[in-house]
């Protein structure tokens, strides 16, 4: 007898938080924030407080109220006693999206975590560059003790952790060395030595914790590095995370789908229901793009998801065919360097590094792309504009001021907004891009029942996302008994296409 139970995503995009159970023991298929639900309350200036751990969280109903989290971060006023207790064996992740693993640093600690090689280098790089906030502490994280009060908690310094990791794959010494080393504390003055991370087990599959047989396979998505994953035990059940069949590796979410064929439940994703069934592709996309650049005078600006490294190929190709070099940010070729530590292909010797103007470098930049790395001024890119390509997203156009562009051209290459708290990033990004006369594509900002709105112009972006007939065609392929939908806005899409689906409420349980 085998127990399913969507916490989260059931009915919004994102979140997903998946119990699969049998004989009193289960895993998670991926415990991802939902910011849909983190947005009713917070916003860029107001945000949950850390010094609570997961009180504000809990009370909010962020995330589920379950006895599973960890003893450091549940101050003394908070009792989840009287909450269900689950047996987790461990935490399969999809694919490094916060959406899928921005909950997990939440989790009991010694609930390992399994994940593909490339997804444990992105969220170990993502960490080591940013500010280590409990959205970010799943490979990794930072042990709390009491703050200033007895109701505040406050992370003990130098106590960083890693989890037990189990790769999907075996795991190679450089990546071992990459993920157990402590790039948040600066070396010891005397001997230059980093201080050493506390580091849990690092193992691949063959030792698996779990009662299932987990069998894992790379899928297409906007994110290398993405998995999906069947488990079988007294019900075999196919898990697609998110995935599409039009980008570059779209033979591996179909390897995958066939190889699910015998799965007797399939829970899919469902982004794109509620949608316009468009064909897209990314070759589309490198084609529209590139008539845009080699026709562009002045400097030329695109925005895709940092993260998404099959865009920023497109975008290098592009450059080479337009007498152009592309310049990305430091943190993008930082994580460039942590996919580098699996593969060791070098794909920062022909990219440029935007020479951000601040008041000191961060430990891992001054270290570990100092010499690795190519640098540019924005005083060089200034004084030859129409040689560039930036990859800038809203949050790095300020940079803008430094470079002082008369005019140039702008290429919005990423998803759309869907929330209205996104339109007025949008309606910000627009007005910086007026203030420096720039010819955008990709979207437009249009007046529809008397406020602002952006408007997207399709041909620049080919979603991470399966197509409705690529998730059709993908359940008739599987042809499972049971259909169960995540991650999506449009569950009932499901039920109006097929007879055999499942709609789960949030915290509903099926047993099959």
């Amino acid at each position: 007898m085998t127990s399913i139970t969507v916490y989260d995503g059931a009915n919004t995009i994102g979140g997903n938080k998946i119990f699969v159970e049998e004989n009193g023991k289960g895993v998670f298929l991926d415990f991802g924030m939902n910011f849909k639900k983190y947005h009713y309350f917070f916003q860029e200036f107001l945000k949950e407080r850390s010094s609570r751990g997961i009180y504000d969280l809990i009370h909010l109903d962020l995330i589920p109220k379950l006895n599973i989290y960890r003893k450091d971060l549940i101050p003394p006023d908070l009792d989840i006693s009287m909450y269900p207790k689950l047996n987790i064996e461990a935490v399969l992740v999809s694919h490094p999206h916060m959406d899928h693993f921005g909950n997990i640093g939440l989790l009991n600690e010694d609930i390992p975590l399994i994940s593909s090689p490339i997804s444990l280098a992105f969220m170990k790089g993502m960490a080591d560059s940013s500010s280590l906030t409990l959205n970010l502490e799943a490979a990794f994280y930072s042990k709390k003790t009491q703050g200033l009060s007895d109701k505040t908690l406050k992370a003990i310094r130098g106590a960083y952790k890693t989890r037990n990791l189990i790769c999907t794959e075996k795991i190679g010494n450089t990546l071992e060395q990459f993920l157990s080393t402590n790039i948040k504390n600066a070396p010891e003055r005397q001997t230059g030595i980093l201080k050493p991370l506390e580091c849990g087990d690092f193992c691949d599959l063959s030792v698996n914790p779990t009662q299932f047989d987990i069998n894992c396979y790379e899928v297409d998505h906007s994110i290398y590095g993405s998995t999906g994953y069947i488990l079988s035990g007294d019900t075999s059940i196919a898990y697609t995370g998110d995935f599409r069949l039009h980008g570059k590796k779209a033979n591996k979410s179909k390897n995958f789908i066939q190889a699910a064929k015998d799965a007797s439940v399939l829970i899919i994703e469902g982004t794109r229901t509620s949608r316009e069934n468009i064909e897209e592709s990314e070759e589309e996309v490198y084609n529209d793009c590139l008539k845009i650049i080699q026709d562009a005078k002045g400097i030329v600006v695109t925005d895709y998801s940092a993260r998404n490294f099959e865009r920023l190929e497109l975008f290098e190709k592009i450059a080479k065919n337009s007498n152009r070099e592309i310049v990305i940010p430091a943190k993008q070729v930082y994580l460039l360097k942590a996919l580098e530590q699996i593969d060791a292909i070098d794909r920062t010797s022909e990219i440029l590094v935007y020479g951000e103007y601040k008041s000191g470098k961060n430990y891992w930049e001054e270290n570990f792309l100092k010499n690795q790395v190519n640098y540019i001024d924005p005083i060089n890119i200034a004084k030859a504009p129409e040689n560039y390509i930036l990859c800038f997203s809203l949050y790095e156009i300020k940079h803008l001021l430094d470079i002082k562009p008369q005019n140039g051209t702008y290429i919005y290459s990423s998803s759309e907004a869907f929330e209205e708290e996104s339109e007025f990033d949008f309606i910000r990004l627009n007005n910086w891009l007026k203030h420096f006369g720039f010819e955008v594509h990709g979207f437009e900002i249009v007046e529809k029942d008397r406020k602002l709105t952006p408007e997207f112009i399709k041909g620049f972006h080919a979603s991470g996302h399966a197509s409705k007939s690529d998730l059709i065609w993908a359940i008739e392929t599987v042809d499972p008994e049971y259909i169960i939908p995540v991650h999506t806005e449009n569950p009932i899409w499901f039920k109006e296409n097929f007879s055999n689906v499942i709609l789960l409420k949030e915290g509903e349980e099926v047993v099959i």
